[in-house]
């Protein structure tokens, strides 16, 4: 028995075949890029995207013996759509989550889509973020594309649409539209209304692993895949992650350390709204039924590879025409106590709680003696010491984080996982598989096509963790000593960094 994971990115695909016991027995990716037709706008080309996909899958597909696969499964990128027409054409391009198009639209609505009207029913804040204003944009400016949709489709239930999938669209990707209501899991047509966009242009709303459809005989065999593969429901890539690195329960969360280090807690009952904005938290359906998730994120890998492109460019390049990654080497030059430096990482617009736009970084603390393993170390201390502060007024919410599951290429560096062990005083495990996206939709599908009786018996078979860092008690101390300077800091120069 076979299951095949696809994950869809901004940057890039990502294709794998996994066995039942969570083995990747072939995988394939392929990066796109976005492109600028204009400054402040940013799209795909789904084309381009839908092209990598199929490559992908043809390439695991001929690596092993593909008859075994019984399912698939689609983890994707968030608020951005496709627009199709019935008979499965593309009629336009993708405009993702940071184009500007659409801004002119917030102050219009907001005061319809914000205090009690909004979230209590969708768990979102309203923002230019979303597919809202996107579709808003396209409606007015583009108003032929408006009409000649068919449905506008997340990118998971886009690929599972030109796999031969009915449109069907899952709970935690319907979210990302600001058009979904958390307690009926549909859309909502007093939210649709409030918007003036017609709610038959987007797909049926269906839980995570439910079937939707099967792969036709004839794009199986141009696929390398079997008659019969099924197509189930996928995910919001972060809850596939979740699910691929084995966060289901309360008490868990993903740390992803990826372009953004991004915290994914699981929780059983929806919080007041009053609580959660007061933090900048959303709240969505995780891919496990009767689960939910938000998310606290800031810049991570972003101000390592800032670091890198700064401290180490020629030394990068090097590495890179010789097949090798720098970072193993700026790592081990982290020294092992807490850094001198401190560094306030307002480098780019904040994440939650207060989402700042108009900041910039610090880095404080610097000698003579100071060296580039001091500042690495400080950048990524401050990176975690950000998610910490909002981390410790989460039990006013009922959220408890027990323990953090480490995922995304920086867990690869030990160091950094063992300082975030301590900055949090919390255990942190790595799983043997760290990017996780495929994974999670593999096992999505597994449970989606029956093979298993739902997501715990799924992760016990599946999901294999490689590694405990347990929090050194001298280290968690010294930290919090940090963390209150760090505080300290970030008060008193909040307002002088202002542009």
């Amino acid at each position: 028995m076979k299951l095949l994971g696809i994950d869809v990115g901004t940057t890039a695909v990502k294709v794998g075949v996994f066995d039942g016991q969570g083995a990747c027995l072939a995988s394939a990716a392929f990066e796109h890029r976005e492109s600028h037709p204009a400054p402040g706008q940013a799209e795909l080309d789904p084309e381009e995207v839908w092209g990598h996909v199929r490559e992908g899958i043809c390439a695991v597909t001929g690596a092993v013996n593909a008859a075994e696969i019984k399912a698939l499964a689609i983890s994707s990128m968030g608020e951005a759509v496709v627009p199709v027409s019935a008979d499965r054409r593309i009629l336009g391009p993708s405009i993702l989550n940071y184009d500007l198009r659409g801004t002119e639209f917030v102050p219009l609505l907001a005061p319809a889509f914000t205090g009690e009207r909004l979230y209590p029913r969708n768990g979102n804040t309203f923002g230019n973020q979303y597919s809202l204003t996107k579709l808003k944009w396209i409606q007015a400016h583009q108003p032929e594309l408006y009409e000649a949709a068919w449905k506008f489709l997340h990118w998971s239930a886009f690929i599972g649409f030109m796999l031969g999938a009915e449109p069907a669209v899952d709970y935690s990707l319907a979210n990302r539209t600001l058009l979904f209501d958390l307690e009926t899991g549909t859309w909502s047509q007093e939210l649709l209304q409030m918007a003036g966009l017609d709610g038959g242009k987007l797909p049926r709303c269906v839980p995570s692993a439910t079937v939707i459809g099967t792969v036709p005989n004839r794009l199986a065999q141009e696929l390398g895949l079997p008659d019969g593969v099924r197509i189930v429901s996928g995910a919001h890539d972060q809850c596939a992650n979740a699910v691929g690195c084995g966060v289901i329960d309360s008490g868990d969360a993903v740390y992803g350390m990826g372009t953004y280090l991004c915290i994914t807690p699981v929780f059983e009952q929806r919080i007041a709204a009053s609580l959660m904005t007061a933090r900048g938290l959303n709240t969505e359906h995780h891919a496990v039924p009767g689960k939910y998730v938000s998310f606290l994120y800031n810049q991570g890998g972003a101000l390592v590879q800032w670091f890198r492109n700064t401290f180490a460019a020629a030394e990068h390049e090097i590495a890179r025409q010789d097949g090798h990654s720098i970072y193993p080497l700026l790592f081990n030059e982290l020294p092992q106590e807490p850094s001198s430096v401190l560094v306030l990482p307002h480098f780019a617009p904040t994440g939650p709680p207060e989402f700042i736009a108009d900041s910039s970084g610090v880095i404080s603390g610097m000698k003579l003696e100071t060296t580039r393993g001091d500042i690495l170390k400080g950048i990524v201390e401050g990176a975690a010491f950000y998610l910490k502060t909002l981390v410790d007024s989460l039990p006013e919410t009922g959220i408890a984080i027990e323990n953090y599951r480490a995922v995304g290429g920086g867990s690869q560096s030990e160091a950094w996982v063992q300082l975030s062990a301590d900055i949090f005083n919390r255990p942190f495990l790595r799983p043997r598989v760290t990017e996780a996206g495929a994974l999670g939709a593999a096992l999505i599908a597994g449970v989606g096509s029956g093979i298993f009786t739902g997501f715990h018996e799924a992760v016990d078979h599946m999901v294999k963790l490689e590694r405990l860092f347990e929090p050194d008690l001298a280290r968690v101390l010294a930290y919090q000593r940090r963390f209150d300077d760090y505080q300290e800091m970030a008060s008193r120069m909040k307002g002088f960094l202002r542009d």
